[in-house]
């Protein structure tokens, strides 16, 4: 056996602080690539775990400049389905907007409001013409009865306009006609799309959202490589989704390297994330099978026991590095993913030749998380449990219909409770405060001069403890 070498994780080391010509943390740009064609304005992905990422973290994130990764422990319909909530959320046009025949009742209209989240729909002919707009405030007068093209504000009142206009001249009608939606037209009067006053000014609300060039949210999808992998990428990519996500605990294996061949060469188009590696092989063999980023990181996340089950694992700061330079040589771009504690976390995780990392416990208890709310002490909490935790390989077998096999399951991850918090904004808003500061101590004005112009110490245990405010060594 050789003799094992040292690996760092990132509470061993500290970015060494340079001459900087930065005056200003705003003069600092954090853009960098998720994938190999989508660029964020915040390098930050919320993970593909079913206690952080459902449709609300993922519109929360794109938002917000970064992305969200809908988790795989769902049915197809249902992942499709969170798909498609992001990105219908927000969009410049929306080119299928949710229509109605005149036909049917107001009940049941509103039953499909609800299961749609939506708050009202165009009502059409069988050559979709528009014949009227069944609104909100419709539905309530007519108070779930009659017919929908009695309780419909007809198409004598409604205002429409040509396919082609401009979101500066939707506005001008809008804001003219005091009207929250404009139904767009072909030349032959068909339905063609739907501009909305709620979409134009979310647009200037989030200037820095992750958007396709549709102008929707981005969104990525986790597959695994079992139980339909494929049926289920089509289902996802057919809703609408970005990226596909391979998401495994060993990412360096003959199945996993298969699955990325076989889901790029069936989607060419798409990006697609696989993962999980710890070593420069493991990146550079999914990155010669075709993927677009890797994900790094055997162990490191809050709620892995990985290293302990298994035995097996890189501190996560030395993975990042030996990962680096297959990184740079292949230009894919490399996720750091699981470790993160602290902001400066983040700083560290890029100086190290990251593009992006994903966060998972960080996001947990907050607003937009899913997860069961239960109450302690007067207290309420959110349950947050590591992907290969009993419970959630529970889930993952019955999906995929392999519920016998729980007894034979190995469990490497835990379950637990965090305080339910405010939204993700506030943690994401103090990372990238963060990341800021630490690329303007390092005279890194861009996250590729992060790569070239960082440095780093080791620290020792009393440097970690003089690293906390009331701490002191000894």
């Amino acid at each position: 056996m050789n003799e094992p070498r040292l690996a760092l994780a990132y509470d061993d080391v500290l970015l060494v602080p340079r001459r900087s010509r930065i005056r200003s943390r705003r003069d600092v740009s954090t853009r960098s690539l998720f994938t190999r064609h989508i660029e964020l304005a915040v390098p930050i992905v919320s993970a593909n775990m079913d206690t952080v990422t459902t449709a609300p973290m993922a519109i929360a994130m794109a938002e917000l400049g970064g992305i969200g990764v809908v988790h795989r422990f769902l049915s197809v319909e249902d992942q499709a389905a969170e798909v498609s909530r992001v990105k219908r959320h927000l969009t410049h046009v929306i080119d299928e907007p949710y229509t109605i025949p005149p036909g049917g009742t107001v009940a049941e209209a509103e039953a499909e409001a609800r299961r749609l989240g939506v708050t009202g729909f165009l009502v059409v002919d069988d050559d979709r013409r528009p014949l009227g707009i069944l609104t909100a405030r419709d539905m309530r007068a007519a108070d779930g009865s009659g017919r929908v093209d009695e309780a419909m504000t007809p198409a004598s009142r409604l205002v429409t306009a040509a396919a082609d206009t401009s979101l500066d001249d939707a506005r001008k009608l809008l804001d003219e006609h005091r009207i929250e939606k404009l139904p767009l037209v072909d030349g032959d009067g068909r339905l063609a799309g739907l501009i909305t006053l709620r979409d134009i000014a979310l647009r200037e609300r989030w200037p820095q959202a992750t958007r396709d060039e549709h102008g929707r949210l981005r969104v990525g999808a986790a597959v695994g490589v079992r139980g339909g992998y494929l049926e289920r990428a089509e289902a996802l990519v057919s809703a609408g989704a970005d990226a596909l996500v391979l998401d495994i605990a060993h990412g360096h294996a003959e199945h996993t390297i298969e699955a990325t061949r076989k889901l790029k060469a069936g989607w060419p188009d798409v990006d697609l994330v696989a993962g999980n590696v710890a070593t420069g092989d493991g990146f550079a063999d999914l990155a010669e099978a075709g993927a677009d980023a890797i994900k790094v990181g055997i162990g490191p996340g809050f709620a892995c026991t990985t290293r302990l089950v298994a035995g097996v694992g890189v501190p996560q700061v030395t993975a990042i590095m030996d990962c680096a330079g297959p990184a740079r040589s292949s230009g894919v771009p490399l996720i750091a993913d699981g470790g993160m504690r602290h902001p400066g976390d983040l700083a560290k995780a890029l100086a190290a030749g990251a593009s992006t990392v994903m966060v998972g416990s960080l996001f947990a208890g907050r607003t937009e998380s899913p997860g069961e709310v239960v109450r302690r002490g007067g207290r309420l909490y959110k349950v947050f449990r590591g992907m290969a935790s009993h419970a959630a390989a529970a889930s993952r077998l019955e999906i995929e219909g392999r519920a016998d096999a729980l007894d034979q399951y190995v469990p490497e991850g835990e379950e637990m409770e965090f305080a339910v918090k405010g939204p993700v904004a506030e943690i994401v808003n103090e990372l990238v405060g963060g990341l800021r500061s630490g690329m303007s101590y390092i005279d890194a004005a861009t996250v590729p001069e992060c790569w070239d112009n960082a440095g780093f110490v080791r620290q020792t245990v009393a440097g970690q403890l003089e690293s906390r405010p009331g701490q002191v060594p000894g």
